[in-house]
């Protein structure tokens, strides 16, 4: 059996009482910051499979594909973090977990991919459904104690790698699993049997980095000393209501723009916003909370951006 991990900074617990009592709406709702914002997903685009079928020539290609998965191409490489194309992201098909933005595309219009890289085992993350639907034989990263489970779905290559762990991929290409704040679970009984994680790419004279979820923690602060200035991140800044529950695994805009800093990103884009409803926020209220925490701290409104689902940005 895997051993249990944890967070090794000091920050609340949410227990599971809590998430019944949130979800059967006992207690009092937590009014949303901007009653105003508007109720509806990200905007979308269909992704046009040539544009992607081969990596750029030059430093890379990011293409947002909803919420936290993302098409990253360059070094002669294909890669995908956390793709989620199914309809709902849980074990059942419950209407609440139905997602409110399709995809840009079919698994299938992907070009073939060279590797994939797997934050964590939420099934808004990990969903095994597209992963047996992705064309070549890609290799299989994942956060510290994910492999052993992914072999016995049938994914032979995957293959775990620890916090601060780097692994070279060829033709200039490394990978280093970064800390977050988080947990894992997929029922009740593996809470924290694996580990989380972001992850960071440096290749092409480029680095990249995808925060994966996490709550506002020193992790970030580390990261920018380690690794930074980071040319181009994808940082989280939805699943934040009500923050009592929320604030140790999810942060705020507010939070992001932190993050930004901390970590001494360059460009950033937010991910994990408007494609499923997993908390209690308007699906449209975090690229406005973000545009106001970047004017509160005086920084470009370009440098840390939103975009379409289907939008691709090039490094």
């Amino acid at each position: 059996m895997n051993p249990r991990y944890s967070n090794p900074w000091p920050h609340p617990e949410h227990r599971i009482r809590d998430i019944l009592r949130w979800k059967l709406g006992l207690g009092t709702r937590e009014p949303c910051q901007l009653p105003s914002a508007p109720d509806q997903p990200a905007n979308w685009r269909a992704l046009d499979a040539a544009h992607v079928a081969k990596p750029p020539a030059a430093g890379w290609r990011v293409t947002w594909l909803g919420h936290a998965s993302f098409l990253l191409q360059g070094c002669g490489r294909s890669l995908l973090v956390d793709p989620m194309f199914s309809d709902h992201c849980g074990p059942l098909p419950l209407p609440s977990l139905k997602r409110k933005a399709p995809p840009p595309c079919h698994p299938s219009d992907l070009p073939e991919i060279d590797e994939v890289l797997i934050t964590h085992s939420h099934y808004d993350h990990l969903d095994l459904t597209t992963l047996r639907g992705l064309r070549g034989n890609p290799r299989l990263w994942a956060a510290e104690g994910h492999a052993r489970w992914l072999r016995r779905k049938g994914f032979g290559n995957a293959e775990d790698v620890r916090w601060h762990e780097t692994r070279d991929l060829g033709g200039g290409l490394r990978i280093t699993a970064t800390p977050a704040q988080h947990f894992t679970a997929r029922s009740f009984h593996d809470r924290n049997r694996a580990h989380w994680c972001g992850w960071l790419l440096d290749g092409g004279g480029c680095r990249l980095w995808h925060a994966g979820d996490s709550g506002y923690c020193a992790a970030f602060r580390e990261i920018g000393e380690r690794h930074g200035p980071i040319d181009f991140g994808m940082i989280p800044i939805g699943s934040y209501q009500p923050r009592h529950i929320m604030r140790p695994m999810h942060m705020d805009p507010a939070e992001a723009v932190q993050v930004f800093l901390d970590s001494r990103c360059r460009r950033a884009v937010g991910m994990h916003w408007g494609t499923f409803r997993l908390t209690d926020e308007p699906l449209g209220e975090p690229p406005l909370l973000l545009a106001a925490a970047l004017q509160k701290a005086g920084l470009d409104p370009a440098s840390f951006t939103t975009g379409h689902i289907g939008q691709s940005w090039t490094v």
